[in-house]
């Protein structure tokens, strides 16, 4: 993958679904701007029209291959950036979104080739930093059971997120700037943690 060059940060928060990560980029997000930072917050999959398929599938409104939707997510991926985050990056904002490559891997390597789908992404950007929240695939399920949302999306089984946290900790252990958090304490703990991250490998490089 590519390092960035652009004046802006890049971080990238991952997670497994019901893990809290939109809550703690909103609260990231605050806090870089009380210390002086542009900030644009995103996520994948976007919301343009590639992203909307993407939710379709995911939302078990139609069934592509396994393949087919890792080539979407590739996709909606280069748009993203040619068209939301390098622009913001270029701008010297500090970029936070919400999912990015190593959830393709993490999600994605259930079915399909992992070497494939680094061949995929291996042009696009890497992350300044990467965070990735740990919450057990149970506590998890638990959550989207718990929340007003009508149903389970594809990946939303116990023994999937199982797998796939375990990919996201293999990923952690093989990129550089990828931390784990604890995600199942209180909401302001964990944003402490995530806030002395930031604060500690971006912001001392740009004040």
């Amino acid at each position: 993958m590519l390092t960035n060059s652009h004046p802006g940060k890049f971080i990238a928060l991952e997670a497994l679904d019901g893990s809290g990560a939109s809550t703690q980029i909103e609260l990231l997000a605050k806090f870089l701007e009380e210390e002086g930072q542009k900030v644009h917050s995103t996520k994948e999959p976007t919301n343009n029209l590639i992203g909307g398929i993407i939710r379709g599938a995911l939302t078990k409104e139609w069934q592509p291959s396994l393949e087919c939707l890792q080539l979407l997510f590739a996709a909606d991926r280069a748009h993203h950036l040619q068209r939301e985050i390098i622009p913001s990056l270029l701008a010297g904002r500090t970029v936070i979104t919400d999912r990015y490559f190593f959830s393709t891997i993490a999600f994605g390597s259930l079915e399909v080739d992992e070497d494939w789908l680094r061949q995929l992404n291996e042009r696009f950007l890497l992350p300044d930093l990467t965070i990735m929240l740990k919450v057990s695939p149970a506590e998890c399920v638990a959550r989207i059971a718990a929340s007003r949302r009508a149903g389970f999306e594809l990946f939303e089984e116990e023994q999937k997120l199982t797998k796939i946290w375990a990919s996201y900790q293999r990923l952690a252990a093989t990129y550089p700037n990828v931390y784990i958090v604890d995600g199942e304490r209180p909401i302001e703990d964990v944003a402490k943690d995530i806030k002395q991250l930031a604060a500690a490998k971006l912001l001392t490089t740009t004040r």
